[in-house]
């Protein structure tokens, strides 16, 4: 069996089974058949230059299979994530100081100690009142409304 399909599979049906896996793949959009046809086309391209065994194919497929998948998965884990409210989560670690008493779901000001969202001033909002000096951190950014809590919590 293994000899007839190493004599009848060549290297033109992997690249075909690549083409279908990544056709597959632009309707579903998950990066598995993806990582199956880009691993199908380079055994058909090695199949192309040195001729293998139907068995030493498919283990080549099965293993750049997986190495390719945990690759892209890999890879878009690291992707920043965005909240929302379209805002960016860049700097919501930020500590800030109260310079404008937050009255308990008021308005006032915090002094940031890096930038956030390219300005330290923010008017801010709390679930409770805040005196000037507590250090805070952000909650939530809300448009132009930055919503705070006090460090130790």
């Amino acid at each position: 069996m293994i000899e007839f399909l190493t004599q009848y599979i060549t290297w033109w049906h992997w690249i075909i089974l690549g083409i279908l896996f990544i056709i597959i793949e632009m309707g579903t959009g998950t990066f598995i058949t993806l990582g199956f046809g880009v691993a199908a086309i380079i055994v058909g391209l090695l199949d192309l230059v040195v001729s293998m065994n139907f068995l030493v194919q498919v283990t080549l497929w099965l293993i750049l299979s997986v190495a390719i998948i945990a690759f892209l998965f890999k890879y878009f884990k690291k992707q920043p994530t965005v909240s929302n409210t379209g805002q960016s989560d860049q700097g919501l670690d930020t500590l800030g100081t109260v310079t404008k008493r937050i009255e308990q779901h008021g308005r006032g000001k915090i002094r940031f100690d890096e930038p956030v969202l390219g300005n330290t001033v923010w008017h801010a909002s709390a679930n409770q009142t805040l005196d000037v000096g507590e250090r805070v951190k952000i909650e939530a950014v809300n448009g132009q409304l930055i919503k705070v809590v006090p460090v130790s919590e």
